[in-house]
This record gives C-alpha cells, structure tokens and sequence, in this order.
C-alpha cells in the first residue's frame, strides 16, 4: 500500500485575511482560526495582514488591491 502525505509548510510566505465587520462575532473566530492554523504550519505572525471591511461586498476590491 502506498501513502502519500503533504508537507503543509507555509514558511517564508505572506497572507492576508480579508474579513467582514458585519457579523462580527463569527468572523473574528473565523479569522482567529485562520491565523493560528497558518502560524501552526510556519508563517512569522507579520507576515499575516488582517483587513476589515464593512461587508462582503468590498472582499473582492480589497483582494485584488492586496494581491
């Protein structure tokens, strides 16, 4: 039997979390979430960004600028 396995390493990489203000209570979980998984596989905590934006329909723009 073979088993085959990735090396989820994100050394070395920057990322940015794009998340809505509104609902608030569940996107700041879900950004905590992200943050510690991506710092758990090896990327510095500055090299994180976190935007906030009013809602969903300014993800897009925003993304595209952080790109």
């Amino acid at each position: 039997m073979k088993i085959f396995e990735g090396q989820l390493t994100a050394k070395g990489l920057k990322f940015c979390i794009i998340a809505s203000r509104f609902n608030d209570f569940i996107t700041s979980r879900l950004v905590e979430g992200a943050s510690d998984a991506l710092v758990r596989h090896g990327t510095k905590e500055d090299d994180i960004d976190v935007v906030k934006v009013p809602g969903a329909f300014e993800i897009p723009l925003i993304a595209k600028k952080a790109a």
